[in-house]
């Protein structure tokens, strides 16, 4: 078991009032899933997927990940968690707009403490991989949307993360972009068994994952 969730609730006070952004939410996700979240604007999904990825706290229930307690865990081990396990793609890059390509890729493995004769080895890998080696000297700003959001990918994939959380990971890309970062993916949790949850609205995408997840005001439906 990767992960587990049991009786997740958070809410924001709104006017005196509770408002619910996830209600008694349960999820087991075992290692290797590939798993689309789907549901209307509004409906939980980019709050799960933080609550998942650790940016978010919730205010009710339990979280296991990888055998730790999350819920009981200090600020600074769950960011060890996070930073060591999982890479998130966002659907609005989140790059560095004053670090290079090449350093935007660098900074996980920074976190990570990697050495850096590794670090160049497996930045230069990406920057292949992605077919980005032209681009590396290059700041996002200077690059097209589809391009910024290789980097996302490959940023997100460089410290071999156990679990990849991809919000809207095709949002802003073209249809060909779309269906090579989704193949991607695919790749990624076939071949070398990495845990993919994706937030997407696309059914087309969502047909890559193995498992579909409903949500509805912040329940699973």
């Amino acid at each position: 078991m990767l992960l587990q969730l049991r009786n997740i609730f958070k809410w924001v006070q709104q006017g005196g009032q509770r408002v619910f952004l996830l209600k008694d939410i349960n999820l087991e996700v075992q290692e290797g899933e590939f798993i689309s979240i789907m549901g209307p604007s509004g409906s939980g999904k980019s709050t799960l997927l933080n609550v998942i990825g650790m940016l978010d706290t919730f205010d009710e229930g339990e979280y296991d990940f990888l055998s730790e307690s999350v819920h009981t865990l200090k600020e600074k081990y769950r960011s060890n968690l996070y930073k060591e396990y999982i890479g998130f793609v966002f659907q609005s890059y989140h790059l560095l707009d004053d670090l290079t390509v090449e350093e935007n890729l660098e900074m996980p493995l920074l976190y990570k403490k990697v050495k850096g004769s590794e670090r160049k080895a497996l930045v230069a890998d990406m920057l292949d991989r992605f077919n980005i080696v032209g681009k590396k000297d290059l700041f996002p700003t200077q690059l097209s949307g589809g391009q910024q959001q290789l980097v996302g990918v490959a940023r997100a994939l460089i410290g071999k993360p156990k679990l990849i959380l991809a919000d809207e990971p095709t949002g802003n890309l073209n249809s060909q972009q779309s269906e090579d970062i989704m193949q991607l993916f695919q790749k990624l949790n076939k071949e070398e068994g990495v845990t993919i949850i994706q937030v997407t609205h696309s059914e087309k995408n969502a047909e890559y994952g193995s498992r579909i997840i409903n949500l509805l005001d912040g329940r699973k439906i």
